[in-house]
């Protein structure tokens, strides 16, 4: 009697195709940590993967009618925007901690976990929105008078051109 080669079982029962899939995500998992420890421009695999899968879900999130798939994207982009300007300004934090775009990549995978509290969320409620409630009159002050400015700018030059 023949086996088909789809439906041959391992020694545990578990069909054999199952095996070998689970053997090449456990190998490409790998393959992606050991470049983000130790591969040549990590940081571009790191951003790509903390913009790539986000973006398109994000896209479909808009598509849709709910709301909430729209917060918890838009959780996910003020936790990755406030990263970016972070670590902008302390550069030097990723030549001083080791592994850090691995860890960087990891904290990014934890953000975007289908999960109700996944680390978007957990941030986001934690860190950045008690910042946020505290300067946020401020902050509308300082981006009102700076708009202002710029109104009045833009409108002298407008004028000095139509004169």
């Amino acid at each position: 009697m023949a086996h088909d080669s789809n439906s041959q079982d391992s020694v545990d029962g578990e069909p054999q195709n199952d095996m070998k899939t689970k053997c090449i995500v456990i190998g490409g998992v790998a393959i992606v940590v050991l470049y983000l420890a130790f591969g040549y421009a990590a940081q571009i695999l790191c951003n790509a993967i903390g913009v790539a899968y986000p973006a398109y879900i994000s896209m479909k999130a808009i598509e849709t009618r709910t709301k909430e798939d729209d917060t918890r994207w838009l959780t996910y982009w003020v936790i990755y925007g406030v990263l970016s300007v972070f670590e902008h300004f302390s550069f030097f934090l990723v030549q001083i901690i080791p592994f850090y775009w691995l860890l960087k990549c990891v904290f990014f995978v934890w953000c975007m976990v289908p999960i109700d509290n996944n680390g978007s969320t957990v941030m986001y409620h934690k860190v950045i929105l008690p910042y946020f409630k505290k300067y946020e009159k401020s902050a509308d002050n300082l981006i009102g008078q700076a708009t202002d400015k710029i109104k009045q700018v833009a409108g002298d030059v407008i004028s000095k051109k139509l004169s």
